[in-house]
Formats: C-alpha cells, structure tokens, sequence
C-alpha cells in the first residue's frame, strides 16, 4: 500500500490533525491496516487515530482517507463518539482483562413436592346461550 498526502491541517480548538489522503492498493484497506499504516508514516500510537472515512470508486486501485491523529488517547475518547459495536467490543475486552472470580454457590430454592390438595380445580365452560326466536331478526325466522 502506498501512501499519499493531500492535505494535513493542525486544528488546535480539538487539539487533533485532520488528515486527507490517497492509498494505492488492490483491494480495500481495513481501518486497522490504514490505522497502522497512518501510525507508521506520522510516528503515533495507532490508539491515537480515528479514521474517519475510506472511500473508493468501484474500478479503481485509489482510496481517499480521512482521518484524526489525535495527542493521545483520552483526546480522542472525550471527542469521538464512539459507534455501538466499537462500545461493545471495548466492553468485551475489558472484561477479559479481569482476573476470573470464582463463581459463588447459586443458591437453589428447595423442590416443593406438588400436593394433590394444591392443585387448582379446572374450571368448567358457561353454558353458551341461543339466541331465542324473539332476538333473531325478522328475515332469519322461518
């Protein structure tokens, strides 16, 4: 993958640098290899860097990349939302970064046997009324 600049500006209010560039491949690059990639070419921890968009046009070998190389880490984190399976996998790793507990005893509510008394009696149909000669209307009466 070739990597070509197009234009990088220093925005001080968000304390970041927006970044536009061309990626020479043939097929297209995942966020992580252009995270790598951009952490290679401007010497930054990949954690530093949202990439913004990839966009290619179908044919073609060139990508144009957006992306924000922050200072650090917890720059990015304050300005970026965070789309949900982004969210969800972080969540997913942190847990398996703690130690395993050992699991506490499930307490177990005792099996009450069924006592034939307890059971409730079925309950019966109403008697499904007809409708009388009176009620019926007039055409229907033979």
């Amino acid at each position: 993958m070739e990597f070509k600049t197009i234009s990088d500006i220093e925005n001080p209010l968000f304390e970041r640098r927006e970044i536009e560039g061309e990626i020479h491949a043939e097929i297209t690059p995942s966020r992580q290899n252009v995270a790598k990639l951009l952490a290679e070419k401007f010497s930054v921890p990949a954690e530093n860097i949202k990439i913004r968009t990839i966009m290619g046009k179908f044919g073609s070998k060139v990508f144009i990349i957006n992306a924000n190389i922050y200072k650090s880490a917890e720059d990015k984190d304050k300005l970026e939302i965070k789309k949900k399976k982004d969210a969800v996998a972080e969540t997913k790793s942190v847990e398996e970064d703690k130690p395993a507990e050992t699991p506490k005893e499930e307490v177990k509510e005792e099996e009450k046997p069924v006592e034939e008394d307890n059971l409730e009696e079925p309950v019966q149909d109403a008697p499904v009324e007809t409708p009388k000669e009176e009620d019926k209307p007039e055409e229907v009466k033979e």
